[in-house]
């Protein structure tokens, strides 16, 4: 009970955040199954600033992440880090995470991605590893829904996947 009061109290952190440094490190990702269309519609929120040193870091890129003034190949290495980073495996398979695009929102990014062609399934692991290969005390949240069940996961630097069943 403890584990999920403090998953949704991130959640609210993070979405409330809309102004200047912050002092946690913490992503917000959202999987939910759309059975009518066969597929997993992804939701990845993060914080532009850290989301931005971590893409120029590790590509020796000079990426600017602003609506205003986005500079660089900022497609290209966005989707070659999530392909990295954001990993989901449903009955032992790899899933192909189709990244679609972004939005800013204040301070956050926001990233959707799909995966088509997923059948009904009762496991699913995820592994993130956004931005923990830059902070050693990076939290990713994951919150999966399928049929109208959500469950969440705090996957952390030593702990990057972890699997949930719907039975």
């Amino acid at each position: 009970m403890r584990k999920i009061s403090f998953i949704l109290a991130s959640f609210f952190l993070l979405s409330a955040f809309k102004s200047g440094a912050h002092e946690f490190y913490l992503s917000v990702t959202e999987i939910e199954y759309k059975a009518e269309q066969e597929s997993l519609q992804i939701i990845t929120r993060v914080f532009i600033d850290d989301f931005q040193k971590v893409l120029n870091e590790r590509y020796q890129a000079d990426l600017q992440l602003s609506e205003e003034a986005e500079k660089g190949a900022v497609k290209e290495k966005i989707t070659k880090y999530l392909a990295q980073k954001l990993k989901i495996k449903i009955g032992g398979e790899d899933l192909q995470l189709n990244y679609l695009g972004k939005e800013y929102d204040a301070d956050q990014l926001i990233l959707y991605i799909e995966v088509e062609n997923v059948a009904a399934f009762n496991a699913i692991e995820v592994s993130n590893g956004i931005l923990t290969d830059l902070f050693d005390d990076q939290k990713n949240v994951v919150h999966v829904k399928v049929n109208d069940k959500t469950k969440s996961l705090l996957l952390l630097r030593e702990q990057q996947t972890d699997t949930l069943s719907f039975p």
